[in-house]
């Protein structure tokens, strides 16, 4: 297929990360898929298929980005407007990218099991702090006995972010979240399997990608996306699917869980001492505001569980950061010595 770099999503800022030379001879591309050694790219003549230079991994690629090619090679990548990455699996500090240059985020669940606003706020600090517009999406609206309950339960979550519900089979969907899907617009889809997301789409970008039933249970899927792609949506804008997620692992999220819990981060401010637990100390805001009745108390819970995962992970960052300087001057002595050997002999 072939799309003006602007329908893309081309915009002012990536040209001027350009110099006069690469004005002149590179092709900028915007990637499609990320596969195991290359990646698929999208641009003005069509579809290409593209080779990443030495020192340029493709875990380090992500969907939604902005490149410069020539002919099969990539030459670099361009500075991303926003990021969306999370924790991988494992001890390890390692951050896994999800997609990029996106600008709403469509967090979707269902009204059934599945709904659960711990995993819902988590994904809500993902999309604020990388300065991406969330939405929430609640689908299967036509299985639920009560859908206006469902609509006052997500947005009691956060009264800023815009709540939409759909049955993502319906006709009337690309109606419904066209304020978010214009030409030239990129809206990314997350949420746990089992909820519609493949459903929804299916039904975004007319195509008809294979959907798995739920178990009665717990509402639960089994991933029917493995991987992620930049789609064409049906009347502008483009859609980047991603697989299930059953855990959200976040990562340098400070400033996210800060934006979802404004209110308890500015409450905190003013207890009587600044490094207040919220748990004895005397004169803790937080906690008389809890036998108030005033704040919710599993909210406060939530909110200090994802304090003490970013700290800690904030700690794992800093303490590989050491670990990688320290090697990296083990390096370049052993390069010295050898250096000065060789001259002296």
């Amino acid at each position: 297929m072939t799309a003006t770099l602007t329908a893309l999503g081309w915009t002012a800022d990536f040209l001027r990360q350009l110099d006069a030379d690469e004005i002149a001879t590179a092709t900028p591309c915007r990637i499609s898929a990320v596969h195991r050694s290359r990646v698929d790219a999208l641009g003005a003549e069509g579809t290409v298929s593209l080779i990443p230079p030495p020192g340029l991994s493709t875990g380090d690629i992500a969907v939604g980005d902005w490149a410069l090619s020539d002919g099969p090679r990539l030459l670099r990548l361009l500075d991303r407007r926003t990021c969306l990455v999370r924790r991988a699996a494992g001890t390890a500090e390692k951050q896994q990218l999800i997609a990029a240059n996106v600008d709403t985020l469509f967090v979707v669940t269902s009204c059934n099991a599945d709904f659960n606003p711990a995993r819902l706020e988590r994904y809500l600090a993902l999309a604020m702090g990388a300065g991406v517009v969330p939405v929430i999406v609640l689908t299967k609206t036509d299985l639920c006995d009560d859908p206006d309950d469902w609509r006052a339960q997500a947005e009691a979550v956060d009264r800023r972010v815009a709540v939409v519900m759909l049955n993502a089979r319906a006709d009337n969907v690309a109606e419904t979240l066209a304020d978010w899907c214009r030409p030239g617009q990129t809206v990314a889809l997350v949420g746990s399997s089992g909820v519609g997301k493949t459903t929804l789409a299916n039904t975004l970008v007319g195509a008809a990608f294979d959907t798995a039933p739920i178990r009665e249970d717990d509402a639960k899927g089994r991933h029917t996306t493995t991987g992620r792609h930049l789609l064409p949506i049906a009347g502008g804008g483009w859609l980047i699917d991603t697989p299930g997620m059953r855990e959200l692992r976040l990562t340098d999220a400070e400033q996210g869980i800060a934006a979802i819990f404004d209110d308890l981060d500015a409450l905190a401010q003013t207890c009587r001492f600044g490094d207040c637990s919220h748990q004895v100390e005397p004169g803790c805001a937080i906690r008389a505001a809890v036998a108030a009745g005033e704040i919710d108390p599993d909210r406060v819970l939530r909110w200090e569980k994802l304090r003490r995962e970013e700290q800690i992970s904030a700690e794992t960052r800093a303490e590989s950061h050491s670990r990688d300087r320290a090697f990296g001057k083990k390096v370049r002595a052993v390069l010295r010595d050898k250096a000065k050997r060789r001259d002296e002999g």
